[in-house]
């Protein structure tokens, strides 16, 4: 009884999860049937629909959904404990699901998993590149990188850098356009916003120095983004001049192909930090590769480099 009730579990939850039963299957490593098949019995058992099915579409009604919030996270966590037990007390094993922003993930991160799966072979990072804000808790997350995940009593945030913000414009831009000597010179310039994710507005420039001076400065727009590795490449294409975290600016500024305005002023967001659930047992996996993660990217240096200078 154990064992069907175990395999609904998995199947339900790995569908929620992905949105589908093919999605769920490539996960699981059974057929779409088999998956589907083990949700019908689940709802069989329960005497309630689970999921709305479309010929293109898997959504979890009112019913769904509250269970999927009452089971998702402790299923999870009798799945770790039973994982580390079957491998033996305490060691690292099993698929480990990990959130992190697309450039900061490929440009800082993808280069310290070599050492990470020759410590760990038996940790699998299955790894979620997206620029929102995610729920980790609510989508099934194991860890998250970034600097925009909201911190509330169920999570720990482990912080990896500082970050600054800077100014920056390719050498052809300001061959033709006379670079600025202070915020108020922007007002002359084309500028590349960037709007947010999260609100839809556009981010203001605001810009201090080390003085302690502060500027809301102004610019003329010419283009309008939401990313800012985008915002990175389109001042590079020599567009304007864009504000961008010194992760997404660093590898262009090395290059060449960006050079910065205004170097002695600059702008602040929140650190780079690695998060993951405050729950009391956690499992082997998640603290080795959270462990790795943070000692080797200090030690990599990057975190010293995203200060702008100071």
């Amino acid at each position: 009884m154990f064992t069907e009730l175990s395999s609904y579990l998995d199947a339900f939850i790995a569908s929620a999860d992905e949105g589908s039963f093919s999605a769920a299957a490539r996960r699981l490593g059974l057929t779409p049937a088999a998956v589907s098949k083990s949700v019908n019995r689940l709802e069989l058992r329960l005497g309630v629909r689970l999921f709305q099915r479309s010929t293109r579409s898997l959504a979890l009604t009112t019913d769904g959904e509250r269970l999927y919030g009452q089971v998702r996270l402790p299923w999870s966590e009798i799945g770790d404990a039973l994982t580390d037990l079957s491998q033996g007390a305490g060691k690292p094993a099993g698929t480990l699901k990990v959130s992190l922003a697309y450039a900061v993930g490929r440009q800082y991160f993808l280069p310290l998993l070599p050492e990470f799966a020759r410590r760990y072979p038996d940790v699998v990072p299955d790894l979620h590149f997206d620029n929102r804000q995610v729920d980790l808790i609510a989508e099934g997350y194991d860890v998250g990188i970034g600097g925009g995940i909201e911190l509330t009593d169920a999570l720990i945030a482990r912080e990896l850098a500082r970050v600054d913000i800077v100014l920056a414009a390719s050498p052809e831009y300001l061959k033709a356009h006379t670079a600025p000597e202070q915020p108020q010179d922007l007002a002359r310039h084309r500028g590349l916003l960037r709007r947010s994710l999260s609100t839809g507005r556009l981010m203001p420039w605001t810009l201090k120095n080390t003085s302690g001076d502060e500027v809301v400065a102004s610019v003329r727009p010419v283009l309008v983004l939401d990313d800012p590795e985008a915002i990175a490449h389109a001042a590079a294409c020599g567009m304007g001049i864009g504000m961008l975290p010194m992760p997404h600016a660093l590898p262009l500024l090395d290059s060449g192909a960006l050079v910065r305005v205004l170097p002695d002023w600059f702008a602040e967001t929140r650190p780079l930090s690695i998060y993951y659930s405050s729950r009391k047992l956690v499992p082997a996996k998640v603290r080795v590769f959270v462990d790795h993660m943070v000692e080797q990217f200090r030690a990599s240096g990057h975190a010293a480099r995203f200060r702008h200078g100071r």
